[in-house]
Formats: structure tokens, sequence, C-alpha cells
């Protein structure tokens, strides 16, 4: 999210220059606010800040229908699930999910104005936030789809067509990056690889295992000590467990609430909202199937149980009419204290623990974050001695790294790829970094005959990190690729030095040393 959007301003183009395994949306966006702001953390930070906003804002707007307490519900439960997992980072999916609420808040209204020619406008901004949440992430195709479907059933023929045209239209745009990238290239880069090639790398157990953490970055995460809390837990791995159930739960009760609703009432808003949330959810739920770690189970369930107060209050609201002795008071308190309830008691490391460490850390308390730094760029890691290791090298890679040399980063060992400390390039942004396969994606990068060694061929400075030389899941991700990049490093490269324990330094043999 940084070096990306900041290599597009530079003339490159994702799938052509370097491994981009979403849609360009996001890249596209974030080099536009580089452009305007520059291209620094807090930027991306900020933006990062905007779309986490989306999504709250896209989740209140959806429930607005219920009253404001049940919105405000709602949004909360949104940001308590999804904030925590991936903090503030401008990661494409948030943005993705954050234009898709709101295009579907948006399309609602559409469909309920009185009004034909705001109606028709209303329609057709939905159906360009649709298309932007395309761009963002080309995975959402399917929840953008149902969710169309949904809002466009038996609605007025011009609003329908202005929802359907807005977001083929806005979706059109990924042509002008197929036309820059070239066909083969963004076929491959979007579809191919993530589906076919990364899968095996990067998958976990389905359902996730009770009592041990699958994910490494999961494992390291859960490390003590952990912010104190005052009611009792389930282990962490058991929260997981329960939770991913849960986002499950949530899904089918959103579907099958808002189907009954919509069958007896055909023209209800409510019910179509209820609906079309739970088939958001459902067409996101392959998120949470092929890794069910924390982060990709709060992608999903932000939508899934951040709106599952709407279909248990429209499923009360029914009750109520069956029977006068259930008040509105008691239906919204229902409806928005269970899944409260449930994060609370059942998953609080993931969301009311975890947000309350970040608010900890925003006034000084427990702090975990130590800085990086060259010439007024930043970056932040977890671990301190990470930290004095990356300030230690980088005199020395100041002295060896010219403007225009290719800077190649990785792991210590070039067979496994599990990811890469990418970081440095946005350090380094008068270099080229030095390979196609920036993020090191586990049997992409390191496939047998990938473009990895000649990649390598070509670099003039090589950094390699032991930082995830422990890394293990249940996946293919710590097999051993192709040996030829190693063989490459050993042949034309030279040591400069080691800054313990954590990265290597070597410069191209044939090129003197300034």
């Amino acid at each position: 999210m940084l070096t990306f959007p900041e290599r597009l301003l530079r003339g490159e183009i994702p799938n052509r220059d370097f491994l981009h395994l979403y849609g360009p949306g996001s890249v596209w966006v974030l080099a536009g606010v580089y452009k305007v702001f520059g291209a620094s953390l807090e930027v991306q930070r900020l933006f990062g800040l905007v779309q986490q906003a989306a999504v709250a804002y896209g989740v209140f707007f959806v429930a607005r229908w219920w009253g404001r307490r049940v919105a405000v519900t709602c949004a909360l439960l949104a940001i308590l699930l999804m904030l925590p997992p991936a903090g503030l980072t401008a990661f494409a999916w948030t943005g993705g999910v954050g234009a898709v609420l709101l295009g579907l808040a948006v399309g609602l209204h559409a469909r309920t104005t009185p009004d034909d020619r705001r109606g028709f406008r209303l329609a057709v901004i939905a159906g360009i936030l649709f298309g932007i949440a395309f761009l963002y992430r080309i995975d959402l195709v399917v929840a953008c789809a149902l969710t169309i479907a949904v809002i466009g059933w038996r609605a007025p023929r011009a609003r329908a067509l202005g929802l359907v045209g807005g977001a083929l239209g806005t979706a059109a745009l990924l042509l002008a990056h197929v036309a820059m990238a070239g066909f083969g290239n963004a076929v491959r880069g979007m579809v191919l690889e993530p589906v076919f090639d990364l899968r095996d790398g990067r998958r976990l157990p389905v359902p996730p295992s009770w009592g041990t953490l699958d994910g490494f970055l999961q494992m390291v995460g859960d490390i003590p000590p952990r912010l104190r809390w005052p009611v009792p837990t389930l282990a962490t791995s058991q929260q997981l467990f329960l939770w991913f159930f849960a986002n499950l739960a949530a899904i089918t009760v959103l579907v099958v609430v808002g189907a009954r609703a919509l069958r007896r009432e055909p023209h209800s808003v409510r019910a179509r909202a209820v609906l079309a949330a739970g088939l958001l959810s459902l067409g996101m739920v392959s998120q949470t199937l092929q890794r069910p770690d924390s982060t990709h189970i709060a992608w999903v369930s932000c939508v899934s149980i951040g709106l599952l107060p709407i279909a248990l209050m429209e499923a009360r609201c029914r009750a109520g009419r069956r029977d006068p002795t259930h008040p509105a008071r008691g239906r919204r308190l229902v409806a928005c204290g269970v899944p409260a309830l449930f994060l609370l008691l059942v998953v609080p490391n993931f969301t009311y623990r975890a947000y309350a460490d970040f608010v900890a850390q925003t006034f000084d308390r427990r702090r975990a974050s130590f800085a990086i730094e060259r010439d007024g760029r930043r970056f932040y890691y977890g671990d301190p001695s990470v930290a004095d290791a990356a300030n230690a090298m980088i005199p020395t890679l100041d002295r060896l790294v010219r403007p225009g040399d290719r800077l190649f980063v990785g792991p210590t060992d070039l067979r496994r790829t599990v990811t890469s400390e990418a970081w440095l390039y946005a350090l380094y942004p008068e270099a080229v970094p030095g390979t196609y396969f920036i993020e090191m994606d586990p049997g992409i990068a390191n496939a047998r005959g990938s473009r990895m060694a000649a990649d390598l061929r070509r670099s003039d400075v090589v950094v390699l990190s032991r930082i995830w030389q422990e890394w293990n899941e249940a996946n293919d991700s710590s097999r051993p690729g192709d040996p030829a990049p190693d063989r490459v490093l050993r042949e034309r490269f030279c040591p400069v030095g080691t800054f313990a324990p954590w990265f290597d330094v070597y410069r191209r043999c044939d090129r003197t040393e300034p």
C-alpha cells in the first residue's frame, strides 16, 4: 500500500512491472492521494481511516431504516470487528467493502424515493459505488452481483437500468488496466495466480482448529503479555473457532429472515435490506473459507455480525405483530445486545480487548511500535530488535544504493517466499524494486522457473531478512521452491554486512563499493 502506488506514479504498471493480486482500483486511488498529499505512512494510514469510516457509515445507513440507535449499534459492531485485525492499513478489501456497503445504502434509497429523476440518479450513484468495489477487489464480483440483484428486483425499469449501467460502466475501467498491463499479464496476475497458484501456500484448515492457532501471524500476535482483561476468556484459538461459526450463523440468519420477510412483503425496504445484507455476506464468505484467520473472518463478519441486529429486529417485529406483549424497546435491546454480548464474552481478544489495547497505545500506554526512519520517511515495527537492526543497516544502504539502482528485498532462504519486508522499498524511493515479486507470495515467487532468479541477476543491492524464517503453517507456504535464486546469490553477490539478528546486505560482486 506504500510501494505499489508510488511505483505507479513512476510509470510502472501493476501485473506488467510488479505482481498485484487484486484489482487496480486501490492502487489508482492511493496513487492519486499520494500525488496530492505525498507518499508517506501517515497519509496512507489516514486514508485507511477514511476506508474504515466508509465501512462504518455504510453499515449505519443500511441499518438506519430501523432507527438511529440500531444504526449506531450496527456501525460500532462493524468497527469493533473490522478495525483491530487490520488497523488503519489502507487494504483494498476494506475500501471495497466500504464501497459496496455505501452502494447498498444508496441503492435502497433509490428504490424508495417517489421522485423518478432522483431515484434514477441515486441508482446510478449506487451502481458506480458497486463498480468501484469491483475495481478494488475483483473477487467482490459475486457479492456485488447478488446485492445488485436484490436491489434491482422488481424495481422501476429506469432505476434498474441506471443501477446496472452505473456498475458495468465503472467496472469497465478494468479494461484500461488490461490494456496497459497486457491481457495475459492481467489475467495471470489477477485471476490465475491468486486462484490457482497462491491457494496452497495461504489456505488454512476449515474450520479453524479448536486447540491451536493455525496462522503464523495469529500465533505471533497471541504471544503474551496481553492487555489485562476483567472478564474470563476462552483460549484465543477457541475464540477464533466460535467466531468462525458465528459468522456463518449470522449469514444464515440474514438470508433466511430476509428471504421470508421479502416473500411476505415484496415492497418492504427493510426486508430487502436484510436479504441484501445476507447475500452480500454470502458473496464474500469465500474469504473466510479460504483462510479462516482473524483478518479474513473479520472482513466478512463486519457485515454479517455487524448487521445481524437488523435481522433480529425484523424477526422480532413480526413476532411483535402476532404478540403485542413484545414492546419495541425490548426488541431493540435484544437485537442489539445479543451480538454485542457475544463479541464481549466469546471473542473479546479480537474485538473489545484488541480495540482497548489500541486506545491505550493512543495514550502512550503499552506502546508496541518502534520507528524505522530514513530522510523523513518512517515505518513502524512491533519488535524493537528489528527496528534497531534496520536503523543500523540504513547508513550502509545509503552508501550502496544509488538513484536508479535495483534493490532486491527478500528472505534469507529464497526458496521459501512466505512474505517480504517490502517497506524497505518505501524507504528507498530513488531505487527500483529489483523483483517483480515485491510481496514474495509463496507458490508464485518461488515457483519452478519463475522470473525471480533473472530479477536477482539484474539487481545491484540485496537485502535478505530472517524475520519470518520460523514461519510454519498447515499449508505449503514453507515448502522449498526453486533453488535457482539462491545459486544466483552465491555466484554473483558479495556480502557487505550482517545486522544481527535480522538482516544481511549484499552487493553485486562486479560492482565496486563506494
